[in-house]
């Protein structure tokens, strides 16, 4: 159902998914980067690719979302809330997560807001890296109106800095619904 309802998301903007060789059901646990995100749309164009590839989200966002009258709603969507007020280790609650469970795509936005960031947060890097899962690259590209996977990426014995030159490549302003929002310079 999930599967059919993302087409028709894409499908009714005039957006487009484009396939790729990433196959969920092979690597079941990773971190999933969106990138660039610098507005609230790229959610509904992640949340219907993902549905179409059907990769097994969840997200972290505030706790006040996930109780109450729409609680449901966003639980249902694959989001797990996080009491912002108490100081947490999300890297170590996240990596919890992936190790207790059989399949999994943890989604991360490195510049932590749609506005513009100085640098990436290194959150999706050490839960990668604790958990012993890959990373996988995701995008939403407002000019070519497309959304996918771009690659899986290792951790292994990387540096957070080396990482960031190896996925660098694959981003830019131009892709961004605000390219203004969007910082090149990831570290």
């Amino acid at each position: 159902m999930k599967k059919l309802l993302g087409r028709i998301m894409l499908g009714v903007t005039g957006w487009k998914y484009v396939p790729n060789n990433f196959d969920p059901k092979k690597d079941k646990k990773t971190v999933l980067i969106c990138v660039p995100h610098t507005s609230n749309w790229d959610f509904f164009y992640a949340l219907a690719c993902f549905w179409i590839m059907e990769v097994p989200i969840r997200m972290f966002i505030k706790d006040y979302y996930t109780k109450g009258v729409f609680g449901f709603f966003f639980r249902s969507l694959g989001c797990i809330g996080v009491d912002r007020s108490k100081r947490q280790n999300l890297v170590e609650y996240a990596t919890n997560i992936i190790n207790t469970t059989d399949s999994i795509a943890i989604i991360n936005t490195p510049e932590g807001t749609r506005g513009y960031s100085d640098a990436w947060k290194q959150g999706f890097y050490h839960i990668a890296k604790n958990a012993n899962v890959p990373i996988v690259l995701a995008y939403a590209d407002y000019k070519k109106k497309a959304c996918g996977i771009i690659k899986l990426v290792h951790v292994e014995d990387k540096s957070f800095e080396q990482l960031l030159d190896e996925i660098a490549p694959y981003y830019n302003a131009e892709m961004a619904k605000f390219p203004e929002n969007y910082n090149p310079k990831l570290y």
